[in-house]
């Protein structure tokens, strides 16, 4: 079984810097893109960031200039490192992995639960 677990959120005030976390497990051959996307209250899920698996990444406005997506194939792992932080950047941050195959040769995408961001004024 795949899983996608996020780490990282927490409280931090206006203009402070978070490292967001998201760490692939299970029987995984190979993952496309990986993406960081947030949903806040009463709002639609928006991409953040996307990544390839040959780095190359793409930044949604919301956050454009003041994030930076990485990721380590070898590990499985994920990062978005956002500074600059706004009280409108309060929402939950997601994990996604689009096109996800496994050692059976299953393909499909993927999302993890979710880590709170609250950036107080």
């Amino acid at each position: 079984q795949v899983q996608l677990m996020e780490s990282g959120g927490g409280l931090v005030q206006a203009g402070g810097s978070l490292r967001l976390s998201c760490a692939a497990s299970g029987r995984i051959v190979s993952i496309d893109h990986m993406g960081w996307y947030r949903q806040a209250p009463g709002k639609q899920r928006e991409l953040v960031a996307r990544i390839s698996s040959g780095g190359i990444t793409t930044y949604a406005d919301p956050l454009k200039g003041r994030c930076t997506i990485s990721r380590d194939n070898a590990k499985g792992l994920m990062y978005l490192v956002m500074n600059s932080l706004k009280p409108e950047d309060t929402a939950v941050y997601y994990c996604h992995a689009d096109s996800v195959v496994n050692v059976e040769g299953a393909r499909r995408d993927f999302w993890g639960q979710g880590t709170q961001v609250t950036v107080s004024s």
